[in-house]
Order: structure tokens, then C-alpha cells, then sequence
């Protein structure tokens, strides 16, 4: 099978099955946003929208944040797991905006990855979904797809899988297939228990 022939599945596939799908963290700004996704690290969605409606009812802006305090903020979202280092990086990441960018998150590649906190998944969905820009959010779920079906070796870094999805994928198509492919992982294609047979993506590639 071609490259292209499976590339052209894969997207008819997700086209079909998530034509319109929403990010699944709650958030009404590019600061909510970063808050809620940098909770998300080794945490689930629901588990991070169970804690983030009173989190940011004390605190939805850098101000507020860093006047809420490190301590507080740790009380609050510790059920999402490495509460200390979250609750670190959300405050020091709340204080820093407020010094470098007059209080707002910038819609910068490089300047997002200065943040506390902010890896390169963090940075990209902040790209392409609070700023409308070109990026590859590259999560467990898409690393882990992308080597099964072929399209990045097994064997491949974050960087490398990042480039992979790049250079498979129209440039347009980037935010919202990192969507499509978070939700196919979890709802279609799950790490185990997975049998590609029956798999509507691997069961042709």
C-alpha cells in the first residue's frame, strides 16, 4: 500500500467519525487554556474539568493567580496528580506573564516554551488552538498511532514523531487532526485490549 493511500484513509476516517471535534479540556481564554492543559499531564481530562471550575472561580487570570498563591493553588488541584510541581509551575508561570508579557500568554512557539512548565505538547496546543497557528501537539495517544500505523518509526523521540506528522499531514489539517487522533486513541485504537482487525484505521493499514 502506498503512503499516501493510507494517509488518505486515515483521514477520511477521523473526517468521518470526528468531523467538528471540541478540545476536551474546559477553558474561555488562552490562559485558561495553558492552566488547564499543563494540569493535564499525566492526568485525565475529566479528572482536570472536575478541578478547574474552582480553581479558576478564585483565579482565572495571571493576576489572580499569583495572588492566590502557590499553597492555595496545590489544595486545590492536587487530585490531578504532582500537585507540587503543578501548582509550581502554574504560579511561577502566572507571575512570569505578568513580568515578560504584560499579563498575557503569548501566541509565540519559543516564548511559551520559556514558561515554567511548558513542554513542546503545551506550546503546540497553544499554537493552533488558542492562537489559530500551524502546530503538531504531539500526546501519548498520537506518538503511540502514529508508530502503529506506520507513519513514524517505533523506536522515534517526540521531536521525531512531531516531524513525522509534519511532513504526513496538510499543514491545515494540524489542529484539528491532533484532536481526531486523541479521540480515536481513546475511543478506537487504545494501547491494550486492541484488536486491529476490527480497528477501521489498522484494520487497513
Amino acid at each position: 500500500m502506498k503512503k499516501s493511500e493510507k494517509i488518505a484513509h486515515i483521514m477520511e476516517v477521523l473526517d468521518r467519525l470526528y468531523p467538528a471535534p471540541a478540545i476536551p479540556l474546559r477553558h474561555h481564554d488562552p490562559y485558561t487554556l495553558l492552566v488547564a492543559v499543563i494540569l493535564s499531564a499525566q492526568c485525565t481530562d475529566k479528572r482536570v474539568n472536575e478541578v478547574t471550575p474552582e480553581l479558576f472561580r478564585l483565579a482565572d487570570t495571571p493576576e489572580k493567580m499569583a495572588r492566590l498563591g502557590q499553597k492555595r493553588i496545590e489544595s486545590i488541584v492536587r487530585p490531578c496528580g504532582l500537585a507540587p510541581a503543578k501548582s509550581k509551575n502554574i504560579h511561577t508561570m502566572s507571575r512570569l506573564l505578568l513580568e515578560r508579557h504584560a499579563g498575557k500568554v503569548p501566541g509565540d512557539f519559543e516564548q511559551l516554551l520559556a514558561l515554567p512548565g511548558v513542554g513542546r505538547k503545551t506550546a503546540s496546543v497553544l499554537m493552533c488552538q488558542a492562537f489559530g497557528q500551524p502546530a503538531a501537539p504531539i500526546d501519548t495517544h498520537i506518538h503511540r498511532l502514529l508508530q502503529r500505523w506506520g507513519l513514524s518509526k517505533g523506536n522515534s523521540s517526540v521531536v521525531e514523531a512531531e516531524r513525522d506528522y509534519m511532513k504526513c499531514f496538510p499543514r491545515s489539517s494540524w489542529a484539528k487532526l491532533h484532536l481526531q487522533i486523541i479521540y480515536f486513541g481513546r475511543e478506537h485504537c487504545p494501547a491494550r485490549g486492541h484488536e486491529p482487525a476490527q480497528c477501521p484505521i489498522c484494520g487497513f493499514c
